[in-house]
Formats: structure tokens, sequence, C-alpha cells
């Protein structure tokens, strides 16, 4: 028998390489030479696969935009619940709660671009360029967010306090981002810059318990001192909200040129301050009045030159 020797050469495939994927991509047809050679149902069939890839990874992004959005809320209500118990301060927490939903919806979006297809490295190259520009850009809004910052740090006041600052009066709502929100006396909201209101002076009347009101008074020459120095404390010791330490302080301060000046000092509660000054500027008026007591006015004397 005659034994039939059969030699089997096995190929072993080299590994690709970078030039060789490059080679047979660019060997792939183009759109282009599809059309040119009449291959359309080749050309139709990249384009439905493209398009089903590309609206599958949109479908998802919404689908996870949605759930994103609705789980931002839910930590925003724990976060929320958290803070009322554990911080005091309205302006904090409401700083505090504008920084986490950036961060949130910032990772959202991040998340979003990252399944839509552009890689993390790409991505975080062109944040930092995007980052570098804006921050050029919007050199001012970065003052202002540091100066939200050194406010919540420093606290010179807190939320529902009464501060005159940058020419305005008003109770602090909240401290935003970029900006810090007063509500004025007559009820009209103010929003202040919180780079300049980080730097400039401020003056907070809410930090002490009791406040000094300053009452001028004046009456015509010819009056008597002593009796209008006990008149108006009179009027200061009968007042239920003015304070009896410090005790009242009735004294002359000036003699002008048509009137005799005197002071009315009394302290009171910080929220007792507006009430106690309307108070005696009515109650000293009237009692001038009843005692006979002139107010002095500007009064012009003109004398005709004859001819």
């Amino acid at each position: 028998m005659n034994h039939c020797k059969i030699k089997i050469n096995i190929l072993h495939a080299e590994p690709a390489t970078t030039e060789s994927v490059t080679q047979v991509v660019e060997q792939s047809p183009t759109a282009a030479e599809l059309i040119k050679n009449g291959q359309f149902e080749e050309l139709l069939d990249q384009f439905l696969t493209g398009s089903i890839d590309i609206l599958g990874k949109l479908l998802i992004a919404l689908l996870i935009f949605f759930l994103g959005r609705w789980l931002i809320k839910q930590i925003d209500k724990v976060v929320k619940r958290m803070l009322n118990k554990k911080v005091d301060d309205i302006a904090l927490r409401s700083f505090l709660m504008n920084i986490l939903n950036i961060a949130l919806f910032a990772t959202l979006i991040i998340v979003i671009i990252n399944i839509v297809g552009s890689k993390t490295v790409s991505l975080a190259a062109l944040i930092g360029s995007v980052g570098l520009a804006l921050g050029l850009a919007v050199k001012d809004n970065l003052a202002n967010f540091a100066g939200g910052v050194m406010l919540l740090f420093n606290k010179p006041f807190r939320g529902g306090d009464y501060i005159e600052a940058q020419g305005v009066a008003g109770t602090v709502q909240s401290v935003g981002i970029l900006y810090t929100t007063l509500t004025t006396f007559d009820n009209k909201t103010v929003h202040i810059s919180n780079g300049p209101l980080s730097t400039g002076n401020i003056i907070n009347y809410s930090t002490q318990a009791t406040r000094r009101v300053d009452l001028t008074v004046n009456v015509e020459y010819g009056s008597d001192v002593e009796e209008v120095k006990r008149l108006l404390l009179e009027i200061a010791e009968k007042h239920p909200q003015v304070l009896k330490d410090p005790a009242p302080l009735s004294r002359m301060v000036k003699m002008n040129d048509s009137s005799i000046d005197f002071v009315l000092r009394v302290w009171t509660l910080s929220g007792d301050f507006w009430p106690v000054t309307f108070d005696l500027n009515e109650q000293v008026y009237n009692a001038l009045n009843a005692n006979g007591l002139n107010i002095p006015f500007p009064q012009m004397t003109i004398h005709m030159a004859k001819d």
C-alpha cells in the first residue's frame, strides 16, 4: 500500500498595524464613488446604518437628560432639607444651592456629550479652551463670583439683615453666584454685584440689638433752654419703646444764625428704630406748640432803595 504524504501549510496571520487599518479605511468607497458606480443600495444602507446609530444615541441622550433633571431635583430637595436644619443663614443656603446646581448640571452635560460620541480627553481639552476664552470675556463675573465666596466666608451680614452698601439700603434676601439681592423699605428688589459689595463699605444695622435715635430740634432765640431740655426728656421718658438704660439725653448743641439747636438722643431696640423716630418727631412738634415755643424758619427782609 502506498502511503500518501499530505503536507499542510498553516498560514499565520500577521497582526494588523495602524498603517494597514488606515489603508483599509482609505480603500473604503466614498459616497461619491458609490453614486458614480451606481451602487445606490449600498449608499442607502450606509446612510440608514449611520442614521440609526446617531438616532439611537440621541434618544439615549434625551432619556438620560430627563432622568438627570429628575435626579437633580430629588438631590436638591434632600440637600435643601439638610441645609435648612444645619445652616441658619438664608444667604449661605442660597449660595450653596446655586453651586450645587451648577456642578450637577455640568456633570449631566459631560455625561450626555460622552454618550453622543465625544471622547473624554478631547472634551476636557475643549472645556479648557472654552473656559479660558470665557474667563477672559467675563472676568467681571469671575470677580463677582469670588466676591460672593468672600462674603460668605467673612459674613459681614446674614439673610434678613438690614444693610446699607453701594448707595442702597435694604433687607438681605439672598447671596447668589454673582449678585446679592436686597429688598428696600418701599418693596423694591435691588441686585448688587458681589465684587464691589465685598470690597466696599457695608453698614449692618442688624448686628446690634439696640440703636440710637438722634433727633435735632430747633427753637427760636429767647427760648428758655432749661425748659426745652426738660420738655424733650419728658417726651422721651414717657415713650414705651425708649430704653431706660442708657438713659435719654437732651442738650443744646449749636447756635445757628436764626435758631438754637437741641439734640435728643434715645436708645431703642433695632426693630423699633423707625417707629420711635416717627413718634418722637410728632410728639416734639406738638409739645413745642402746646408750650408756646416757636420753631424758626428762614426769613428774608428786602430793603427797597429810594430814588
